[in-house]
């Protein structure tokens, strides 16, 4: 018996299934190859294999977390050529079924896809196979330069000895860049510091909200906001033409609402019409592009393995924006908001940078107390994906509604990921944590915090992640430090049903951040009453449209804090046409 079709038996066991030697008997093989107009060269990435009984939309848009999720198997390849065969059998791992050999006989539409990456030979020795973003913002479906071939409706027969081979004829084609327009900039720039750690050119790029009457008022000199948050293609929710009478409606699952994409519209258009009404406050507002080989978004710190991109973003690229587009440039005139992992940037570069900053409105922050990672406390839990007594196991939640209705495990959530891609190489969301919070490890990928298939967790890397990204925990130790630096600054808001558990993060750091002293924090920590992520401070709106309201949501607080604390003889006239 091999090693992968022992590993899925025992998978199998412990999860209750009837035959355990299933795995091993099941004859069912599917070949996934491409042909050499496609790529004379061999490829290097992760073949994945996808059934779906959903003839909606094809089988590479249909996974995730939750019910609704069809099947999907991976494997790594090295050097393929054109031609010859990634084989999937009964040892292949798959999600949400363990193996193809717990398929039942049936019609299913079948897809391949091969998620293509390339070598890195990095400054630190490491030689690595990873994806580059390639305009995508990190998803693997989309990514262009993938092959993917054409869904066909088949028989799966487990029992059966056929190979079944599908070609992957098809290749995804470049995105079209977006436009500039007068309002709304795209900037990008080579990063010497972070083409220097991943040995190939890197860039960073930011689109950029230019305020009402830039060109006409060359004097003037702006405060600057940034937005944190996952990639943006252009300046999201900023829309000048009317909503698109035509636009055909989409209901939103997430919300429950018809027509969710024209409400999208409307409050897009709505803040196209604050932002040049009289008196309002002319600012910059910038989304930073800084997609990588590990995900869409580097949340905006230093990392052993994801590289240098708090110092690129705030060395390189924000000197080079606020030059540009006439920013004031000092840290009175900085501020710092988003949701998620927004959220959690925002809080993590004014705690980083925190003469910089002048203030961080961070909502549903990804976790910043890892005693509260989601629902697993890195630091004395022994086991993330279930919780132990001496008689009984019980699976930790991984989604959840507002009602605490469960839609996802933690362990399902993180074994997608791990039949998405190997070492870290998903692109979502538990393999980003790790690769921005661990240590390197031998093989030049990020250490697990815990081991991907159990769920035991490694608490040396558990330390390694409380010592560098913790951030309550580097508040507490530091804040005879950094109290005086960040007095005033923190804005923390949450739901507390949020779907990914964030809340429980918060509570603790509003534990240390109200017991503060020399100085007292004076800051804001707020919570909504069974409200879903990412709630972000409006009690007087459902989620569905408070979240299109944070372009627009802490200006008021913003000016305050400026009117505040600016020093003397500081700009405060020029800006305010």
């Amino acid at each position: 018996m091999s090693k992968n079709v022992r590993w899925v038996c025992l998978f199998l066991a412990a999860a209750g299934f009837d035959s355990v030697a299933a795995a091993d008997s099941c004859k069912l093989r599917i070949g996934l190859s491409f042909p050499t107009e496609r790529s004379a060269t061999p490829l290097d990435g992760r073949m994945l294999l996808l059934i779906s009984t959903d003839d909606s939309k094809e089988p590479r848009f249909q996974i995730g977390d939750g019910l609704k999720t069809q099947q999907v198997f991976g494997v790594d390849v090295d050097g393929l050529t054109s031609g010859t065969d990634a084989v999937f059998d009964g040892s292949v791992f798959g999600f949400p079924l363990p193996s193809l050999c717990r398929i039942p006989r049936g019609e299913y539409w079948v897809q391949g896809l091969l998620h293509r990456y390339e070598t890195f030979r990095r400054s630190d020795g490491h030689v690595v196979k990873l994806p580059m973003d390639r305009g995508e913002g990190q998803q693997w479906n989309k990514a262009p330069g993938n092959l993917y071939s054409t869904p066909r409706k088949m028989m799966i027969e487990p029992s059966s000895e056929e190979l079944i081979r599908i070609s992957l004829d098809q290749e995804i084609p470049p995105i079209e860049p977006p436009k500039d327009t007068k309002y709304v900039r795209h900037v990008k720039i080579e990063s010497k510091l972070l083409s220097k750690f991943w040995g190939r050119p890197m860039h960073l790029g930011a689109c950029v909200l230019l305020p009402h009457g830039f060109d006409e008022h060359p004097e003037a000199r702006y405060p600057l906001i940034i937005n944190h948050g996952h990639f943006p293609r252009t300046f999201e929710g900023f829309r000048e033409e009317p909503p698109d009478p035509n636009l055909e409606p989409e209901y939103s699952e997430r919300f429950k609402l018809p027509g969710y994409n024209r409400i999208q519209q409307e409050y897009a258009h709505e803040l196209y019409k604050t932002w040049i009404s009289p008196g309002f406050p002319r600012l910059i507002i910038v989304m930073i592009q800084h997609a990588n080989p590990y995900y869409d978004d580097s949340y905006a710190v230093n990392s052993a393995n994801v590289g240098p991109y708090g110092d690129a973003i705030m060395h390189e690229l924000l000197p080079f924006l606020e030059k540009q587009f006439r920013a004031i440039g000092a840290g009175w005139a900085r501020f710092t908001y988003g949701g998620s992992t927004g959220g959690w940037e925002a809080l993590a570069v004014q705690v980083f940078y925190p003469d910089e900053f002048n203030g961080c409105f961070a909502a549903c922050p990804d976790p910043i107390d890892f005693r509260a990672y989601t629902v697993v406390d890195i630091y004395n839990d022994k086991n993330a994906y279930y919780a132990e007594g001496p008689w009984a196991r019980v699976a930790r939640p991984g989604t959840r509604n507002h009602l605490g209705h469960l839609s996802s495990t933690l362990e399902q959530a993180n074994h997608r990921e791990l039949v998405l891609g190997t070492n870290s190489r998903s692109g979502d969301q538990w393999d980003i944590w790790e690769a921005v919070y661990s240590p390197v490890g031998l093989s030049g990928y990020p250490k697990r915090i815990w081991n991907k298939v159990t769920g035991e967790i490694d608490p040396e890397v558990a330390a390694h992640w409380r010592e560098n990204y913790d951030l309550r925990y580097i508040m507490e130790r530091d804040w005879s430090k950094l109290g005086p630096k960040l007095q005033g600054k923190i804005h923390l808001y949450c739901g507390d049903m949020d779907n990914y558990y964030l809340n429980n993060a918060v509570y603790l750091t509003e534990e240390f951040l109200k017991s503060t002293k020399d100085p007292y924090y004076d800051g804001e920590v707020d919570y909504g009453d069974r409200a879903e992520h990412c709630w972000n401070g409006d009690h007087s709106r459902p989620n569905a449209f408070s979240r299109l309201r944070y372009d627009v949501m802490y200006v008021d607080k913003i000016i305050a804090r400026i009117q505040k604390t600016a020093p003397a003889g500081a700009d405060l006239t020029s800006w305010r046409y």
